[in-house]
């Protein structure tokens, strides 16, 4: 293990906080959506996290060169992921529970209902896209 300013030995903690927020806050806004709203579709959020927390963690390597720029990389990643799912399951469960509510009154309403958690869900999906990218640029070149 090489220890240097561009490859210090806490970067992998970087890397390791990236990957469990972008699990942890996705599964709390999947969870928050699931519980107000009782759609399942808030579920698939979780899954965003899960797919981030497995490349950050594909990619982290403590007893080898792992780079301070790398572990802030997956550090954004993770909260980025994190945060959008957070916000999208937080989404869904606002516009979930009140379309429902809605629904009962005015059936006519369910496809603008379909088409509003969508555009929540999407919040979710973005996050992924961005940690995506982010990803592909972390390098643990550590000379």
């Amino acid at each position: 293990m090489s220890t240097s300013e561009a490859c210090p030995a806490f970067a992998p903690f970087f890397g390791f906080a990236g990957a469990a927020s972008a699990m942890i806050l996705s599964a709390v806004g999947a969870a928050y959506g699931t519980a107000k709203a009782g759609i399942g579709i808030a579920g698939i959020i979780a899954v965003y996290g899960l797919v981030v927390s497995v490349l950050v963690s594909n990619d982290l390597n403590p007893d080898g060169d792992y780079s301070l720029f790398a572990g802030f990389v997956h550090l954004a990643a993770g909260l980025s992921t994190g945060f959008a799912g957070l916000s999208g399951g937080y989404a869904i469960g606002v516009v979930g529970d009140a379309c429902v509510r809605g629904y009962l009154y005015q059936p006519k309403m369910f496809v603008g209902m379909v088409l509003i958690l969508i555009f929540a869900e999407v919040l979710g999906l973005y996050g992924l896209i961005v940690s995506l990218i982010l990803n592909t640029k972390a390098t643990s070149d550590c000379t």
